[in-house]
């Protein structure tokens, strides 16, 4: 299986993340977009996602909302620019807990052999907000979530 990588430059406001998953670019990108698979994987495993919005389309709004064991609820919003595909989907993010600091994210879905490497680059209106993000404990979700994403990937194909 593929290990998670998270590169944040120092000086550069990005955070590019990759993964390589043992599963077809189809299925990979269905679960990036279909919120009935989204809901299984994105996130902290200690957290529950509910979907308010989620409009996979050029200018389509999305909006989900964390809620931990407490009921403590963290939502993020934003949305999509240009068509989402498995060679780019963009869309802007952000965290309502912290409202005005949006990144625009980019992802690419490439198949490789039979695996799929997810790339992903968010850019942030500065560097003290990058730094924020990855202070934020962003990236245990980030490792949290991509492991959730293989997990369901391997029970997909082999239902």
């Amino acid at each position: 299986m593929g290990k998670t990588q998270i590169t944040a430059v120092p000086g550069v406001p990005q955070i590019v993340i990759t993964r390589e998953f043992d599963a077809p670019r189809d299925l990979v990108f269905r679960a990036y977009t279909d919120p009935e698979l989204l809901v299984q994987w994105l996130g902290p495993r200690d957290l529950t996602m509910t979907i308010d919005e989620y409009d996979v389309r050029d200018g389509g709004k999305w909006r989900y909302v964390h809620k931990d064991a407490e009921g403590n609820e963290y939502g993020f919003h934003g949305v999509f620019h240009g068509t989402p595909s498995p060679e780019g989907t963009v869309q802007t993010f952000e965290f309502e807990g912290v409202p005005g600091h949006v990144s625009l994210d980019t992802y690419t879905i490439e198949e490789r052999d039979g695996r799929t490497l997810v790339r992903s680059v968010s850019s942030f209106q500065s560097v003290e907000d990058r730094d924020a993000m990855v202070a934020s404990g962003m990236e245990r979700g980030v490792h949290d979530s991509n492991e959730r994403l293989a997990e369901l990937l391997t029970t997909l194909q082999a239902g």
